[in-house]
């Protein structure tokens, strides 16, 4: 039990019916039951036994299926398994309506010690990236590794680009939000998030725009959809006035894992300027730097960024033996299409 848990509340919260989440070909899903919440858990089989437990976490609006893409190429070295948060995916809210960066981040600690999978190469992407951080500076015997793509830490200045999205925080705007956009389809809606979130939205496949689409629909079905964005938005922007030892750059300075990070020279919603201070503050840092991608890059170069983890793992020992050729593989990929810099 963490101390950062509160007490447990029963659950109460029904999912909606409403049309199955996909389930990608080699994938499973499953729904796990934990104090105060239930998450739905998505995993891959690894390619084989033994190897080392690893937990996904995605960012706001996301979902686990923003890293099916990088779990696939990572089977053969990770036992992976990636989280909806509260609320995201086809989990349901959480019992408590906590969606603050501590909220989620309890209930990531909460499934790592019900699991026992612990500890394990954590993942997380925006503000998944925020609340791993912090899963990672308070309970570092959960975490072997950390990976950061695009992580949500407080900036100085925020990037035009990214207003619209804290301002989903400002109480009343959603509300407003959803009555302007009343009449914008899906496929409009996922355009404009491909064209926020991706560096070039042009390399999404055609099946992938379809099935973005259809997960678009389902969460438009779902009544607490804005409500767990709002509440989400508006915890990510009050975890950045937080001072003292919950201050998240404060945190970070924390970790003690092995830590990789991702930054994409077009992201519009974390600054690409964030990178040299986020590998001075992780004291045992490794910088990636993609020039072309946006704020998801391990669903722009899944392949390089999976080179980038196989490297980490080479450096800390923790790449079992028959990974050695994935591991020559990626580093081959990461050297042709990435600048890497370490800290």
């Amino acid at each position: 039990m963490s101390s950062t848990e509160l007490p447990s509340v029963s659950a109460s919260n029904v999912l909606p019916v409403v049309a199955p989440v996909r389930v990608g070909e080699g994938e499973r899903l499953r729904s796990v039951g934990l104090p105060g919440v239930t998450l739905s858990v998505r995993s891959r089989p690894p390619a084989r036994e033994g190897l080392p437990p690893a937990l996904y976490v995605h960012g706001l609006g996301g979902s686990s299926q923003n890293w099916s893409a990088l779990m696939e190429q990572l089977e053969d070295v990770v036992d992976g398994e990636a989280v909806d948060l509260p609320g995201f995916g086809d989990s349901p809210p959480p019992d408590d309506s906590d969606y603050s960066v501590t909220g989620h981040a309890r209930a990531v600690i909460r499934f790592l010690d019900a699991s026992g999978r612990g500890p394990v190469h954590l993942l997380g992407n925006s503000l998944g990236g925020a609340v791993t951080t912090r899963v990672a500076a308070v309970r570092p015997d959960l975490v072997r590794t950390l990976t950061l793509v695009s992580p949500a830490l407080p900036e100085v200045r925020v990037q035009r680009t990214a207003v619209p999205t804290a301002l989903l925080a400002v109480p009343g705007v959603a509300a407003l939000f959803t009555r302007f956009t009343k009449e914008w389809s899906a496929q409009q809606r996922v355009r404009g998030v491909m064209a926020l979130c991706y560096g070039d939205p042009g390399r999404v496949t055609p099946d992938g725009f379809r099935y973005a689409v259809q997960e678009m629909e389902r969460r438009l079905q779902l009544p607490y959809f804005w409500d767990a964005m709002t509440r989400s938005a508006r915890g990510l922007v009050n975890a950045y006035t937080l001072g003292g030892q919950h201050a998240l750059w404060r945190q970070a300075e924390r970790v003690l894992a092995p830590t990789l990070l991702v930054y994409g020279g077009r992201d519009q919603l974390v600054g690409f300027r964030m990178a040299q201070k986020a590998a001075r503050s992780f004291r045992d840092s490794r910088l990636l730097t993609l020039p072309d991608a946006g704020h998801v890059a391990m669903m722009e170069y899944p392949e390089t960024v999976a080179g980038a983890f196989r490297e980490l793992l080479a450096d800390t020992g923790e790449l079992a033996e028959d990974g050695a050729a994935g591991e020559s593989a990626g580093n081959a990929v990461g050297s042709r299409t990435a600048e890497s810099a370490g800290s």
